[in-house]
């Protein structure tokens, strides 16, 4: 396992399943600590670093879903057990495109769980990747889900902005080929006042799958999963067995 990609913070074994865990923009592993110990021991959580952030903050971000789709595919341990793919807002595209890789590869996940992101299909105009530190703090004000901390103290903010325009960049020149779909399970989670994403919106997802579609939306916005950590830590067990 690469521990540059991987963060294993509460190993589980003995469990019958595994999930790997993407974040959302600007996002790091450690916001999906509390997640992850919610899941264990029921699923053995693998929670996912992208580059140019805390201990990978001298590596250049990437600005390309399926590069980093690449890097995590390239990064996984082997496993036997069946594997749960999990992504919030940014993450529910790089989960798309790993999903597609790991089938091209013979290693198809159980089921593919995409959450607080509009389907591929869906067209919203928008690029905040090209505001200036202003016009993407304002956004982040609007999801209601950055520690303020970081808003607040312009040195920090200068040193997660390239990591932040390299994430929001990568879903928004993000283009999904004619077509695609996986072939496992596709379940999407949605806030029901999630600005970023309709339940329309998320419904759209169901284009994405020739296997069986799910839609579960849940009180809140757009870091939903926030104050819902052991609603969703139950619905990804559940899908699990």
């Amino acid at each position: 396992m690469d521990e540059r990609w991987i963060k294993h913070f509460h190993p589980a074994p003995e469990a019958p399943a595994r999930v790997i865990v993407l974040p959302h923009a600007g996002g790091a592993a450690s916001g999906y600590f509390k997640l992850s110990a919610a899941l264990h021991p029921a699923l053995d959580a693998l929670t996912v670093q992208y580059p140019g952030r805390q201990e990978r903050r001298h590596e250049p971000p990437l600005t390309d879903v399926r590069l980093l789709a690449a890097g995590i595919a390239g990064a996984l341990p082997p496993d036997e057990r069946p594997t749960l793919v999990f992504g919030h807002s940014m993450g529910a595209l790089v989960a798309f495109e790993l999903a597609l890789l790991l089938e091209r590869r013979g290693a198809a996940p159980h089921a593919l769980i995409a959450s607080g992101r509009r389907a591929p299909s869906t067209y919203r105009d928008e690029w905040v990747h090209r505001r200036d530190a202003a016009g993407v703090a304002e956004e982040l004000r609007r999801l209601n889900g950055t520690d303020p901390v970081f808003l607040q103290d312009p040195e920090l903010f200068e040193m997660v902005l390239p990591a932040l325009r390299a994430d929001y960049e990568a879903v928004e020149t993000y283009e999904c080929a004619e077509g695609a779909a996986v072939s496992c399970p596709l379940v999407v989670f949605v806030g029901d006042d999630d600005p970023k994403t309709t339940v329309d919106e998320a419904r759209a997802w169901e284009r994405n799958t020739t296997g069986p579609f799910d839609l579960r939306v849940f009180p809140g916005g757009h870091f939903y999963l926030e104050d819902q950590v052991n609603e969703v830590s139950d619905a990804l067990v559940a899908l699990a067995t």
